[in-house]
């Protein structure tokens, strides 16, 4: 350890009491931050959950329905209420997220090295991004594809056949997009979270690559845990979670190419230095002399 790495560490070092007050500010933070986002997220609950129906009219276009009207219905008198309140929820952690984030990044940092905050600090930036970018997914393909596969089914009656009409509960429709959307946010981490662990050396490139054909079985069975029962779903979120474990490959071997180019550089510089120690009292005895 360098001097330089003591000093950050004495900087940072701190009573338990001043950790723990930090602790409590920046959940207090957090906290207020979800809190505010939920109250807005509720007063506009009707007007987002129509926003999450809009996928669902497209699916009826591509089904060649146009003549349907969407409609969705509800049972229980407090069913739609309490739809409500867990989207409220959903969106209040969405929009909350990045002060959330930012607030674990700053109880962490003081105990980080000056090298270690600038490294991680990436990977705060790119995990919203990437849980976004799984949410456009799902919102603007997987959920249209999975409602029409599901409007398929439907029957429109006549002679030996009963009219049989896809009329989903407000309940079980947020709970179906929520599922695609989580799924979708946490494999799109995939790339992050290997990248992470590469970086500390608990993960290599190689042994990413050995794994590959266990990978993609995992990847299905997790498409068949996490998703509904219908193949659309379920090979839309295997074949993203195959094509991102690829990426993180790429992303360990372009770490382990950095970090080898680090060590180079430092053992060069340190061999530099011990050459101008070495030089150093050969010069001063040919002053002396």
């Amino acid at each position: 350890m360098t001097n330089t790495d003591q000093d950050e560490v004495d900087k940072s070092s701190a009573p338990l009491i001043e950790h723990l007050i930090e602790l409590r500010k920046r959940l207090m933070w957090s906290i207020g931050g979800f809190f505010i986002a939920f109250l807005v997220c509720f007063f506009f609950a009707k007007q987002l959950f129509n926003l999450l129906v809009i996928p669902f009219q497209w699916a009826v276009s591509w089904a060649g329905l146009d003549d349907q009207t969407v409609e969705l219905i509800y049972t229980a008198p407090q069913e739609f209420f309490f739809t409500q309140i867990k989207l409220a929820m959903f969106g209040g952690l969405v929009i909350a997220f990045p002060l959330i984030a930012t607030q674990i990044y700053k109880f962490i940092a003081p105990g980080l090295y000056k090298n270690e905050r600038n490294a991680f600090l990436p990977f705060l930036i790119a995990s919203p991004i990437l849980f976004l970018m799984g949410a456009a997914l799902v919102y603007f393909f997987f959920t249209p594809m999975v409602m029409w596969f599901f409007l398929a089914m439907q029957q429109s009656g006549g002679e030996g056949e009963v009219q049989i009409s896809l009329l989903p509960k407000v309940s079980e429709y947020l709970s179906l997009i929520m599922t695609l959307i989580f799924s979708f946010g946490l494999v799109f981490q995939l790339p992050v979270v290997t990248t992470l662990m590469a970086r500390v050396g608990m993960l290599s490139s190689q042994a990413l690559a050995d794994k590959r054909k266990w990978a993609i079985v995992i990847a299905f069975v997790v498409a068949a845990v996490l998703t509904p029962p219908d193949p659309v779903s379920q090979i839309g979120l295997a074949v993203p979670t195959i094509i991102l474990y690829e990426v993180s490959i790429w992303a360990a071997r372009w770490v382990e190419r950095k970090r080898e180019a680090e060590r180079l550089a430092r053992e060069r510089k340190e061999a530099e230095e011990a050459a101008a120690e070495k030089e150093a009292p050969v010069t001063a005895e040919a002053g002396t002399t």
